[in-house]
């Protein structure tokens, strides 16, 4: 995927039938209302087909409302929403899925996740508590078979959670959302996707802009005309990920999207690989 050929149509096939768009607009702390009603018309007016959004985030019925008064047909809109801690388990998840198609508005979405791979922070001698991922992965499969999710993953799942999948499941993940950017380039872990036939999302690609400003990034958006942050975006791309910029601003969405009229060299992506540092803008997986 990482060539000339990216366009803001390319979608990269799930192996269920369906293709995911390589660009969404993610909606993590949009606010419900308005505001992200605004944001994922404007995304949808700006080209994107893919809108990723989540229980937690609540803001799923805006959303939909924002799907709907778009007027794009349901078949060309990819639409992700996510899986709770709170509603991990065998029984709630399948209710979980109700009430979200419920806010959106729709008979289906074409991912849902299981966000996170913890139903509990608490531990106890070093053992996390509540730890049910394999009735979750049940529930997520029969959601699949249902047609209620196009297809299923997850989301802030390590190697260990992926191989632990394997004891357990009957269908393997389509996709694993994870936080994604050269400070935090998880190359082994998108190997080991690669060699899973696991598409790897990348979220906060922008890093929720601590780390924008890096001159580094700003050499080679120079080079361009671009800004950092399509930079960032593009070298995900190239990467073979699907990628989740978010933003409130119209301007914003708008510049995000256009990433697909330059191609990083060879000798630029290697120095964007070499600012790795482990550094998550977000929260870490492996230490919960």
């Amino acid at each position: 995927m990482g060539n000339s050929n990216l366009t803001s149509l390319s979608r990269i096939p799930l192996g269920n039938g369906a293709a995911i768009p390589v660009l969404g607009l993610g909606t993590y702390k949009i606010p419900e209302g308005q505001a992200v009603e605004d944001s994922v018309t404007w995304a949808l007016a700006a080209g994107y087909r893919h809108i990723d959004t989540a229980k937690i985030y609540g803001n799923e019925t805006g959303v939909g409302r924002g799907i709907a008064k778009s007027r794009i047909s349901r078949e060309e809109i990819f639409v992700t929403t996510k899986l709770w801690n709170a509603d991990q388990g065998y029984k709630k998840a399948l209710a979980a899925i109700d009430a979200s198609l419920s806010r959106l508005g729709l008979n289906y979405v074409d991912l849902y996740l299981i966000h996170w791979p913890f139903t509990s922070h608490h531990r106890i001698l070093g053992k996390t508590l509540g730890n049910k991922r394999a009735e979750t992965w049940g529930a997520m499969e029969e959601i699949l078979k249902s047609g209620k999710a196009k297809a299923v993953g997850v989301s802030n799942y390590t190697i260990e959670h992926l191989e632990e999948m394997k004891t357990y499941m009957k269908i393997p993940p389509a996709v694993d959302q994870v936080e994604f950017h050269p400070f935090l380039y998880q190359k082994d872990l998108q190997e080991y996707c690669n060699e899973h036939q696991i598409v790897l999302e990348a979220y906060s690609p922008l890093m929720h802009g601590k780390r924008l400003e890096d001159e580094r990034i700003g050499a080679t958006a120079s080079v361009y005309g671009k800004t950092n942050a399509q930079v960032l975006i593009r070298w995900s791309l190239q990467h073979g990920c699907v990628v989740l910029p978010k933003s409130m601003r119209k301007e914003r969405i708008f510049e995000n999207s256009q990433v697909f009229d330059f191609v990083l060299s060879p000798e630029e992506m290697a120095a964007l690989d070499s600012l790795n540092e482990d550094y998550h803008a977000c929260w870490d997986p492996t230490k919960t």
